[in-house]
């Protein structure tokens, strides 16, 4: 069984002020996730669940399912802020969805085995595809109950010009397993080098450029998802007794980190060479749009998208 792509398109999008997931960048007016998609089909993935809100799944299956027809199978799972566990209500005054790690549990009935999890408008390269399916896929030093494979970038590389970013701060071993990741939210661009904030910007504290990160692009086996519904509850209860109820988020990357320390999972940190990119802000499309053309004019990908797969 070829491993399942779980791609993860239920976000508003809210610093780039809309539904930046159906937002047209290629030069065939493709929107970024066909990309990714084009790229798991050529790596061997032959499925993909796409986790979106119910509201646009006729929109979003006009703009994109439809394309997929005899090139890969696809299907829906929804995330809504009020599917939370029995005995669980959304506070009041709650509109932020619950995170990574809550859109991941809804697509859950739907994984019959190992996965990869990615983000829905971000540009991850070929070879990010390659590496992991290869990972997902062998059955000596790939995947399994105790260990996940992330892909990794280089910090200077996926820097937005026009505003912060959120980043998994990634540590790595001389072995190339993963011993520590941190999410940081509010990472801006300072020249040659980068700085984040805890406070709103009164402080800052500089992250070196070449500091590898999470852009989440994961490989999990099916266990993975049992552990993430065991833990979800116990999120709730901090959140809602000692936490932030109206903003704290279930996120994949700090859950990862935890299971490296409390589980004694180990993760294979997997550094990826192409360019990552993405639209974060508004002003970042117009770099995406020239990025992608110059990958059409290198014959990375055909123009329009769908016309083969080699």
């Amino acid at each position: 069984m070829a491993p399942t792509l779980v791609i993860l398109a239920a976000g508003m999008g809210s610093r780039y002020g809309g539904l930046k997931q159906l937002d047209p960048v290629g030069p065939d007016g493709e929107i970024m996730m066909e990309y990714s998609i084009f790229d798991a089909v050529r790596a061997g993935f032959d499925e993909v669940i796409f986790v979106i809100r119910k509201d646009f799944e006729r929109e979003f299956d006009e703009l994109i399912g439809k394309k997929l027809k005899g090139y890969i199978r696809y299907r829906y799972a929804f995330q809504e802020l009020d599917d939370l566990p029995p005995g669980y209500e959304v506070p009041e005054g709650r509109v932020k969805p619950w995170g990574t790690g809550h859109a991941l549990l809804v697509a859950a009935p739907l994984i019959s085995g190992p996965f990869a999890v990615i983000n829905a408008d971000d540009y991850y390269g070929p070879s990010a595809y390659e590496k992991l399916y290869r990972f997902l896929t062998d059955d000596g030093v790939g995947v399994s109950e105790d260990r996940y494979g992330i892909c990794l970038w280089s910090l200077h590389e996926t820097l937005s010009d026009h505003g912060s970013v959120s980043r998994g701060v990634s540590e790595v071993s001389p072995e190339g397993d993963l011993i520590g990741l941190t999410e940081r939210k509010k990472i801006y661009r300072d020249g040659d080098r980068a700085c984040y904030t805890l406070d709103d910007g009164v402080t800052f504290h500089p992250l070196a450029r070449d500091t590898l990160v999470s852009m989440n692009f994961f490989g999990f086996p099916r266990a993975f998802l049992s552990r993430l519904e065991e833990e979800f509850p116990l999120f709730l209860d901090h959140t809602l007794m000692d936490g932030d109820p109206l903003k704290s988020e279930y996120l994949l990357p700090e859950i990862v980190g935890a299971h490296t320390k409390t589980r004694g999972v180990k993760v294979r940190a997997i550094p990826v060479e192409d360019r990552w990119f993405g639209v974060t802000n508004k002003e970042d499309k117009p770099v995406v749009v020239a990025a992608l053309q110059r990958l059409v004019d290198q014959d990375i990908y055909p123009a329009p998208l769908w016309g083969s797969i080699d």
